[in-house]
């Protein structure tokens, strides 16, 4: 294989259910395949044969009340799988790797919609995932209500967190928002309120602005 044009990335989106980031992880998919730069796309929780079981006991319909904590390990569990099978092996390979959801949905969630401690979740996380962050994290940032009325749009059957209250769902966005203010460097921003068609323009725009991350033709 010819060696990368670029060091390879790990980019993961981010953002309340409905906000747009598997739609938006899909156009950069999209972009990095035009410019020929290799990549893989994968997910939280999945990626792994283990992570799509843990999916399915995480966020089934059916599934009884979790105690916080123990749905953060079995997060935690999912994600130090992912990790090992299938972040760390790509990026050694010279892939970039984009992700729908990493560690900042556990900080997020389970730290902020959840109200457990913050930097015991950081820690974790450090622990389990061997230290590794992504080098950007794409925040898609929506309105409650908007999100909601796009989850009804598509028609799909609401997962266990996507039935959580709206309170809950306004914690969360706020929690993003709060890690994102924290770390500007890491995260790119977008208000996802807007049209589809807005928000690729935006998100291309702002890729033109992070050349450090992002190579020329983007």
């Amino acid at each position: 294989m010819n060696p990368p044009r670029t060091p390879p990335k790990f980019i993961s989106f981010e953002g309340i259910d409905g906000a747009g980031k598997t739609t938006l992880a899909g156009e950069l998919s999209r972009l990095l395949s035009r410019a020929e730069i290799d990549h893989i796309v994968t997910s939280e929780p999945g990626g792994t044969g283990l992570g799509e079981r843990l999916r399915e006991i995480l966020l089934g319909a059916g599934v009884l009340e979790i105690d916080p904590w123990a749905e953060c390990l079995l997060y935690a569990a999912a994600r130090a799988q992912h990790v090992r099978e299938v972040i760390v092996p790509a990026l050694e390979d010279g892939r970039w790797v984009v992700s729908d959801r990493f560690a900042d949905a556990t900080l997020a969630y389970q730290g902020y919609g959840r109200g457990l401690d913050v930097e015991r979740l950081r820690s974790l996380h450090q622990w389990i995932a061997r230290g590794i962050w992504p080098h950007c994290t794409v925040l898609l940032d929506c309105d409650v209500a908007v999100a909601y009325e796009r989850r009804k749009t598509r028609g799909a059957h609401a997962d266990r967190l996507e039935r959580m209250d709206p309170a809950f769902h306004e914690r969360v966005r706020r929690g993003y928002l709060a890690l994102a203010e924290a770390e500007p460097h890491r995260y790119l921003t977008l208000d996802a309120a807007v049209s589809p068609e807005r928000l690729r323009e935006e998100f291309r725009r702002k890729l033109c602005l992070r050349r450090d991350l992002f190579p020329e033709g983007l």
